[in-house]
Order: C-alpha cells, then sequence, then structure tokens
C-alpha cells in the first residue's frame, strides 16, 4: 500500500484531498492539527508516531526528524542496496508529502509580533520533508501548494503522475522554502517591524533595526506598553540622544524631535522636576528619557501626567507596578553608553546621506571669552547646560538655560532672531543667571541687542561672522559676558 505524509498548515482543501487519496489506496500519516481535522471528517489517518515509533517531544519541535521518515522518503527506488537497507531497518517507503510550512510572513508581520513568536514560526521538519521528496522526485510526489490538490488527485486517477510532472512539483518546492528561508534573514538581518503607520496614517511604515546593542533604541528592551509609533520612535531616539550627554542625573523631556524641558540635579527625581518645570505645558504628551534608575517615588510623580514614552537604564519593580497601571505608555530600558561609531543615516530622493553623530565634547577651556566682561559660575554652568542641549534643537535654534534646567527654548526659524523671540516669549525666568544659547553664529548684533533688552547678561555662539565684532560690541555696550566655542551645531 502507497503511503503519504500529511502536515500543512494551511488546510484548506487538505480533507477532501486526503479522502481523495484514501480512495486511491493511500495509507495516511499525519500530525497535530492535520491529523485532528482528518480525524474529525472521518477520514482514516495514523499518527506519524506509528510511523516512526517515536512520540513527539520537545511541543512537536521533534516529530518528523526520524530515519523512518526521511529514509522512506529518500531512498533511490533504482538502486537495490537502498531497498536492502530499509528492509533491514523495518523502514516503508513513502510515496507522497503534502507539507506547507508554518505561517512565518503572515506572524512577522503582525505589527506586535515578538522575536520569540517568530523563532516559534519557523519551521523546520517541514522544509526537511519537502526538501527531501523534492530531491527525489523521480519517485516521491511533492505537494505544497493546495491549488494543486485537485490535479494531482486527477493525475493519479488517469495514471498520469509521471516524472515529468513530479519535476514541476519539485521546482514549486524549491521556490516555496527559498521564499520561506528568504522571509526569516530578512525578519532577523534587518530586524523589519512593521508599524501601524508613519508620521501621518496615510503613511506605511516599519522600523528596521540594523542594530541590537543594549545602549540603542533598536536594542532597547520594552518592559510595558503597546508597539512605539513611528513619531515615538524617533522622538525617543532625539530623547535619548541627549540624555546621555549628561554625566550627572538628567532628564530630558522632547516633543515633535524638539527637547521642551531638560533639567540636571543632584538627584534624577531633582531633574525631572526642572525638567517638568521648564515646560510644564508643552511635556503633556512628550517623551521623557532618564539617564539613572526610575524608583517608585519619581514613578509616582511621572505617573501624575500623560506620557507616550519613558526611557531610562533600569526601573526597579515597584516603579514597574506604578506605571504599569497607565497601560499604553511605553516603558524601554536602554543603556547609556555613547557610542561615537555610530552615524546618522537619512533618505533623499535618489539616495541617502550619512554623517557622523554630532558628538563632539567642549569644555571651558575649549571656549574663549570675547568680551569685557567675564562669565560668573553660575552663568558659566548655565552655558555649559545649555550647549549641551542646543545640538538637539531644530535650527534655528537659540535657547535659554539656567544652571539646573532650560529656561525658554525657540526652534526651527528662518531667522535667528525670530527663534530668540520665541524662547524669551516661552522663557519661565528672565534674569542675570539665564544664558542665551545660539547653535549658530549671529550674521548681525540684533540678536545680542534683542537679548540685552530682555535682561540677559550671558550669551554663547559659535562665533565665525564676519561681523563677529559687531555682536562683540552690543555686548560690551550692555555688560553681557559673551562665549565663542568654535564649533556649531545646525539641526536639520
Amino acid at each position: 500500500m502507497k503511503k503519504a505524509i500529511l502536515s500543512v498548515s494551511n488546510k484548506s482543501g487538505v480533507v477532501a484531498f486526503a479522502q481523495s487519496l484514501n480512495q486511491l489506496g493511500y495509507e495516511l500519516y499525519s500530525t497535530g492539527g492535520t491529523m485532528q481535522a482528518l480525524v474529525e471528517a472521518n477520514v482514516p489517518v495514523k499518527s506519524i508516531s506509528e510511523l516512526t515509533q517515536f512520540e513527539e517531544i520537545m511541543d512537536g519541535r521533534v516529530k518528523t526528524l526520524h530515519p523512518s521518515v526521511h529514509g522512506g522518503i529518500l531512498a533511490d527506488r533504482d538502486k537495490p542496496e537502498h531497498l536492502q537497507q530499509l528492509k533491514e531497518q523495518h523502514i516503508d517507503l513513502i510515496d507522497m508529502v503534502v507539507v506547507n510550512l508554518y505561517p512565518f510572513k503572515e506572524t512577522v508581520a503582525n505589527p506586535d509580533v515578538t522575536e520569540g513568536d517568530a523563532i516559534e514560526n519557523i519551521d523546520i521538519g517541514g522544509p526537511t520533508m519537502l526538501r527531501a521528496a523534492a530531491k527525489n522526485f523521480k519517485h516521491v510526489t511533492t505537494v505544497v501548494h493546495p491549488a494543486d490538490y485537485n490535479e494531482v488527485i486527477e493525475k493519479l486517477k488517469n495514471d498520469d503522475l509521471d516524472e515529468a510532472y513530479r519535476k514541476s512539483l519539485m521546482i514549486k518546492v524549491f521556490d516555496h522554502t527559498n521564499q520561506y528561508d528568504a522571509a526569516i534573514v530578512e525578519f532577523f538581518k534587518n530586524n523589519k517591524e512593521s508599524l501601524r503607520y508613519g508620521e501621518n496614517p496615510q503613511q506605511s511604515a516599519q522600523f528596521v533595526r540594523t542594530s541590537t546593542a543594549a545602549h540603542t533604541l533598536g536594542g532597547a528592551k520594552q518592559l510595558h506598553g503597546k508597539q512605539l509609533s513611528y513619531n515615538n520612535i524617533k522622538d525617543a531616539d532625539a530623547a535619548l540622544s541627549l540624555v546621555k550627554q549628561f554625566e550627572q542625573p538628567a532628564a530630558v523631556a522632547v516633543k515633535h524631535m524638539n527637547p521642551c524641558g531638560v533639567g540636571v540635579g543632584e538627584t534624577i527625581n531633582d531633574a525631572y522636576q526642572h525638567a517638568f518645570e521648564a515646560d510644564s505645558q508643552s511635556i503633556f504628551g512628550g517623551i521623557v528619557a532618564l539617564n539613572r534608575s526610575v524608583d517608585s517615588t519619581l514613578a509616582e510623580t511621572l505617573h501624575e501626567i500623560f506620557l507616550e514614552v519613558i526611557i531610562a537604564p533600569k526601573f526597579t519593580q515597584e516603579a514597574l507596578d506604578i506605571l504599569s497601571k497607565k497601560k499604553n505608555i511605553r516603558l524601554l530600558e536602554i543603556d547609556m553608553t555613547i557610542d561615537n561609531s555610530e552615524q546618522e543615516v537619512v533618505s533623499v530622493s535618489g539616495g541617502y546621506l550619512v554623517q557622523d553623530k554630532d558628538n563632539v565634547k567642549l569644555t571651558r577651556d575649549d571656549m574663549k571669552v570675547v568680551t569685557e566682561v567675564e562669565p560668573t559660575e553660575a552663568q558659566w554652568d548655565a552655558m555649559l547646560l545649555g550647549w549641551k542641549v542646543v545640538a538637539s534643537v531644530k535650527s534655528n535654534a537659540v535657547i535659554l538655560s539656567n544652571a539646573k534646567q532650560t529656561v525658554g527654548i525657540g526652534a526651527g526659524q528662518m531667522n535667528r532672531v525670530g527663534s530668540a523671540e520665541i524662547a524669551i516669549d516661552r522663557a519661565i525666568e528672565m534674569n542675570d543667571q539665564v544664558a542665551m544659547v545660539s547653535d549658530g553664529f549671529f550674521p548681525m548684533d540684533d540678536t545680542v541687542e534683542l537679548a540685552a533688552k530682555s535682561g540677559i547678561k550671558a550669551i554663547i555662539q559659535p562665533g565665525g561672522s564676519i561681523k563677529d565684532q559687531a555682536s562683540i560690541d552690543m555686548a560690551n555696550k550692555y555688560g553681557i559676558a559673551m562665549v565663542t566655542t568654535g564649533v556649531r551645531h545646525f539641526k536639520h
């Protein structure tokens, strides 16, 4: 009696196909869900374990990987020695293999798929049986597509299932397994994750991970919350890049790719409070990154407002219990190591741009006081904090900062005075402890004059304009301390 093995994920048409095989005299063997479907339809079928005399193990991971299966499939029937070895080992010939594979592509297309889910949907036994049967197509029929069931049955009825037809089925098998393997490679090589949509609902999007290192967003450990959105990922990366610049406890709140509040303190709790106070309106619905562990006290404070994402190197269990009360908030654990080898890649029409990250480090010794008035220590602290922040603000960028937090942020304007006006208008305080920070040089002295009339007494900027002296003269006129860095921080 001819024997067939049926083990399919796509069960469309398999019952009718099995019934026809049974009527044509085939003895059927099957596994798992396929066998259950056949049993429920009263199709005579035996468990693969009856063929192998070996029970399935490891949650079904090992069931068909057995000499009784692969010997029966792979034996070359033109070689008497192969047939003799089967007889000695009490192995029967297998004449047909009907297999389609675990739905890997469908599984990884789910936006909520985990790596564990993907791994469990990598079929091992199925491709192995298919490849074995396809290799031996001269003697074994391999069926991988339900669309071929009817034709196979008709050819069996008409005694027309010849070697040429089996070869055509073999080609379909290797095409199928090739696509299957390519999907696995694509998923794990790029770790491509389909997102619900892009910046807007009409845009499709994916997150392609090029690194899963613990210090990257691609390697973040998500402890809670729904899938990150396209905008979440971009904002989270901006927040992460900035908070890593601080050695002391620091908190960064980001909204639409710009920091809306940055604070430092003796403790991470103090730092967050300063960041919150910097712009208590804009932080609502934003991303918060912290460079120290989150404990229960800080968690209670964070829990008070709506935040999309919280990033930290660690969350205590008590903090997780508190923050997880909100179902959708995303909690990410990320190592705070800075990798200066990282590069930025931006797509453009017809290509892409690649550049090193703007991770330049400057100290007071690298900077130059260019005015008659020297900055006070408090003003130095304000300028150094602001100088770290301004590199993360969209150009033209002008921000105001004191020694513990940003005070006002003006981002993305087409002229520098416009950015300064926004920063001043949004400032939570204006006094001689507040410094003005500019990502680029002042092309004219008008921004310095605006700062002076607003009460600013310290300015830090790159310098390098042909009209630098005009800005320096204006600063001297109003008793402002001005520092130049020789480094600009444009961010487009």
